[in-house]
């Protein structure tokens, strides 16, 4: 099969979904699609998925790209593979699911967790708390509960690394993924005998480590031959979601950063060097470019917290935001504490719970609505402050997300972190752009830094200067409730 010019997919393996996006060589976007799927919490706390789902998802992208564009199609040169981050497929010898994966917000693992971070040195070679969250503490879990699937186990990979695994039958995991696991040394962007021995797993369970922009392995002849494409194809080591977002928008270098408002919340700056701040519950990962990191605060429900309130009052999100008009007004006595489930940075605690604290017969949906907003943008203050001890300096960042379509939001936060925000114009600048870009690197050993530019800026929102003090004062009350509310649990 001649190519006469090179075409890259990028997949985002998401929580509800995979989408596929098909770009060109100067990263327009030719054709994408994507195919939903469900989580599964059979208890409190759980959180799963059959990665047999995610496969039949990719199956049904690519059918539904070859058919839009087949022409296109065929020159496709490389794929790229982002995924959610910290989860743990565990592989018997020959590769078979041994349970179903267990996700990034899964949090059964807690005592385990907190049991590992307490480990001497364990935050020091990983550069990051132990959270509930990570692969490491799940496999304990797995350990001490299941101890016929853990005796099974022979690799243990990341849902983008389970992925790279199918399309390429190589057992191979980038360094942004692999640093959100407790078991990567972040700083010398290698597996740690001492991390993996204080959890009691072994070096051979472990995939090979790769670079997210270099190739990782050959597509399977197979594979190739049913999709139409060449036995060339090349897969990149790809890489966990957030830096693969930060591929997509432009973010490798230091005073770059972007906040997500998604199902999480995330604030993100990338670093040109190393600089881990454990305690302060800022994560500290590998960027999915060689000899850069990115540091960055999470909280665990975001639009998840404005969805909740929908579900609940029988509204949609839209229909909740629009109420509240385009005038950005002050925060009012009424406070959400967005906790629904657990909170990461930064508390590191997955049993906290969300609350709204100050109802009264007066309260109506649109307060109800403007608090919920505003303890999301109180929240990723936490963050940005975290991440100030760290070194971390910003003066712009981008604005990306599904909570972005609401202006009024993204107004709130600028106030609420006093940061000019930059709200990209339409088009794609997300993973999946992250993960076909990293492609193209790898296929064609291009510089990074020339293939994953930034987005073009619709607007930059600004700070409202009328309401930072009231805002900071309502933020100094957020701040006083969540001890207040811990001491009831």
């Amino acid at each position: 099969m001649k190519m006469t010019k090179k075409c890259y997919i990028g997949f985002d393996l998401g929580t509800s979904g995979l989408r596929g996006l098909l770009v060109d060589e100067g990263g327009a976007t030719i054709a994408s699609h994507e195919v939903s799927y469900a989580s599964q919490r059979p208890e409190r706390g759980w959180s799963e998925q059959d990665p047999a789902n995610w496969i039949a998802a990719c199956g049904a992208v690519v059918q539904q790209l070859r058919a839009q564009v087949p022409d296109e199609w065929a020159c496709v040169a490389g794929i790229g593979v982002s995924g959610h981050m910290h989860g743990a497929v565990l592989l018997d010898r020959g590769g078979a699911v041994v349970r179903p994966c267990m996700l990034w917000n899964d949090t059964r693992s807690h005592i385990e967790a907190a049991s590992l971070d307490g480990v001497d040195r364990v935050r020091e070679v990983s550069g990051n708390i132990v959270f509930p969250g990570f692969t490491a503490p799940k496999l304990m879990w797995v350990a001490t509960h299941e101890p016929e699937n853990f005796s099974k186990t022979a690799k243990v990979l990341l849902p983008a690394a389970y992925l790279n695994f199918w399309l390429t039958g190589a057992y191979v995991a980038d360094m942004s993924d692999s640093a959100g696991t407790s078991w990567l040394d972040v700083g010398a962007r290698d597996w740690s005998q001492e991390l993996l021995d204080a959890s009691g797993m072994t070096r051979s369970q472990m995939p090979d480590l790769v670079e997210g922009s270099h190739v990782a392995a050959a597509l399977r002849a197979d594979l190739a031959r049913d999709w139409g494409l060449s036995p060339a194809v090349q897969v990149a080591g790809g890489a966990g979601d957030n830096a693969a977002a930060a591929c997509g928008a432009g973010v490798l270098k230091e005073g770059q950063g972007f906040i997500s408002l998604g199902t999480s919340g995330v604030l993100l700056a990338a670093r040109d060097s190393y600089a881990p701040n454990a305690a302060s519950a800022v994560h500290t990962f590998c960027h999915a470019v060689p000899d850069r990191w990115y540091q960055m605060g999470v909280i665990l429900a975001a639009t998840d917290c404005l969805n909740w309130l929908a579900s609940v009052t029988g509204q949609t999100p839209a229909a909740l935001t629009s109420a509240l008009g385009d005038t950005l007004t002050a925060p009012s006595d009424l406070k959400f504490m967005p906790y629904l489930s657990g909170e990461r940075t930064p508390h590191n605690d997955s049993q906290i719970r969300g609350s709204f604290i100050g109802l009264d017969i007066g309260t109506t949906t649109k307060d109800m609505t403007h608090a919920v907003l505003a303890g999301v943008a109180y929240a990723l203050r936490d963050s940005y402050e975290a991440l100030k001890t760290t070194g971390v300096e910003l003066h712009e960042v981008l604005a990306l997300g599904g909570g972005t379509k609401s202006r009024l939001w993204v107004e709130m936060v600028a106030t609420v972190l006093n940061l000019p925000l930059a709200v990209p114009a339409d088009g794609d600048f997300g993973a999946a752009l992250g993960a076909a870009r990293l492609a193209q690197c790898a296929v064609t050993g291009a510089d990074p830094a020339t293939v994953m530019t930034a987005p073009d800026i619709d607007e930059i929102i600004q700070p409202n200067p009328a309401l930072i003090a009231a805002y900071d004062a309502g933020y100094i009350q957020y701040k006083r409730l969540y001890p207040a509310m811990k001491a009831l649990l």
